[in-house]
């Protein structure tokens, strides 16, 4: 999970390390990287290198789980629900153990995309159970049954929310603290939300989601990379009248302790199986778009979100064959054969974390690639998107720069709703 820079941040060094990954591409990515370096670097453009952002471990900061003496006095004589997964850790315990210990009594869990262990893949149906450890019932807020009904909540006082998000509106976990939150206003119920920091918290960027684009990957107008901690989001979605009941969710927010948006934070536990790397999670707001195509995103190899490739693209430097991995990828798209692509993992190690921005230029380049334009996106590619604008906009020839360009009055108002939430210092 942990790695090092590996230069001191300078624009020199980036130079440098850019040339490095220059070596690795084909002709013509090589001429769309230089010129958006060029751009970069010689137009004043945004995005900024941000060389002042701190980064920080589980050690450096409280989480907001980590501050029992804030919520457990809210707990006493409650029947909780904990809505939680495998990241929902105090220290070393689970939460779930933690809060047993102290004699909270804990009713059932609610638990999201990819189950409450951790182990469940992608889109894979994850159906009630019981803790093998606890007993306690564990009730699955996914498939078709993505939020607590009426019964579920009659006998729980108040639901307590603890997950790692990464930030990106595509990410299911903010879609099921939504749910959970809209079921608990209609019912009156208290929601505490446990804060955790946001790995890609330090920018905001990307199409904001449409009126018609509504799914459970994305709920809100809100950009692709929003820059808020789930209890920030969660603020905004109540306030701003976002729930589906049209009320107010009866909200706590515990705080992390040492948190700000300057903070590149490394995760302590991977949020879901393909995402087991901080190099995975500063490109996966780039790379998920490429899930709405006929492009490999490494699924079922140990790169997961690192690595981008299709067996057409003979010419490409890097190759990988996905294989089944339980509870990663049992099915992945191009199972068994050899796909030719580029390996980013450097580049996201070093590079999109420090500059914090949405990179186009790897889907544009390979949509102009592909032989087939008709077959590249498929129909999931403008639900993650929000839009059917930036699918059209590459189909019709733009730039990175002018489809980044139509994003900005969309930014722009979104940050203005934004910091009317912030709970920690922002990066501006």
């Amino acid at each position: 999970m942990k790695f090092s820079h590996p230069c001191n941040k300078s624009k020199d060094c980036h130079r440098y390390f850019c040339i490095m990954q220059i070596n690795r591409l084909n002709i013509k990515s090589v001429f769309i990287l230089i010129g958006y370096l060029l751009f970069f670097f010689h137009s004043g453009a945004q995005p900024i290198l941000k060389s002042d952002l701190k980064i920080k471990t589980e050690k450096d900061l409280l989480v907001g789980a980590q501050r029992i003496d804030l919520y457990l006095p809210l707990l006493k004589n409650k029947n909780v629900a904990i809505a939680g997964n495998h990241t929902s850790m105090v220290g070393h315990k689970h939460l779930v153990d933690t809060l047993l210990a102290l004699g909270v009594q804990i009713k059932k869990v609610f638990s999201p995309e990819h189950g409450f262990r951790g182990d469940a893949d992608a889109g894979e149906l994850v159906g009630a159970s019981k803790d093998s450890k606890t007993g306690i019932p564990i009730i699955s807020l996914y498939g078709k049954h993505k939020k607590p009904t009426n019964e579920q909540l009659s006998d729980v006082d108040i639901v307590i929310f603890d997950m790692q998000d990464v930030g990106t509106r595509f990410y299911t976990y903010i879609s099921t603290m939504t749910y959970i939150m809209d079921a608990c206003s209609r019912l009156g119920k208290k929601v505490i939300i446990l804060d955790r920091p946001n790995p890609n918290g330090h920018y905001v960027d990307g199409p904001i989601l449409e009126e018609g684009y509504k799914s459970f990957v994305g709920l809100h107008a809100v950009p692709v990379v929003h820059g808020m901690t789930i209890g920030e989001y969660a603020c905004m979605v109540s306030e701003e009248g976002w729930l589906e009941s049209g009320q107010k969710c009866d909200l706590t927010i515990i705080e992390c302790e040492g948190y700000d948006h300057k903070t590149l934070y490394e995760l302590p536990i991977k949020p879901s199986p393909n995402l087991a790397t901080m190099a995975s999670v500063y490109l996966y707001p780039s790379l998920c778009f490429f899930e709405g195509t006929v492009v490999s995103v490494g699924r079922g190899t140990d790169k997961p979100f690192q690595v981008v490739g299709h067996p057409s693209f003979k010419d490409a430097p890097y190759t990988f064959t996905p294989h089944s991995i339980e509870g990663a990828a049992k099915n992945p798209l191009y199972e068994g054969k050899t796909c030719h692509g580029y390996d980013l993992t450097t580049f996201g190690e070093s590079y999109i974390r420090d500059l914090g921005t949405i990179y186009l230029f790897w889907l544009i380049d390979l949509y102009q690639r592909y032989d087939n334009k008709v077959e590249f996106f498929n129909s999931y590619f403008n639900t993650l998107a929000g839009t059917d604008k930036l699918k059209n906009d590459i189909i019709a020839g733009k730039t990175e720069e002018q489809i980044k360009k139509s994003w900005e009055d969309g930014i722009l108002h979104f940050k203005q709703i934004r910091k009317k939430y912030l709970l920690y210092p922002d990066f501006e």
